[in-house]
């Protein structure tokens, strides 16, 4: 699954942002079409290539979220040292 992401970076280069260093979060999910999931969202094409049974993929790009709250989250969650 860790292949998957930099070909993705790299086609939307140049789309969705100028340099792919602009990048800060990334979060990456395989599921298998027959396990059983249930979907938040009212995207119809998500729905319609669930229905196909074929395999797809489907990305979002959204803002990340401010670096501050990200910071403030790890320093006082995670153990000195990582």
């Amino acid at each position: 699954m860790d292949n998957i992401p930099k070909p993705i970076l790299d086609a939307l280069k140049g789309l969705v942002y100028v340099d792919d260093n602009q990048v800060t979060d990334l979060v990456c999910r395989k599921r298998y079409l027959n396990d059983e999931m249930e979907i938040l969202t009212d995207l119809a094409s998500l729905e319609r290539a669930l229905s196909s049974r074929i395999e797809f993929l489907h990305i979002v790009v959204e803002d990340a979220p401010q670096q501050e709250v990200v910071s403030w989250y790890r320093t006082r969650l995670l153990p000195k040292g990582n």
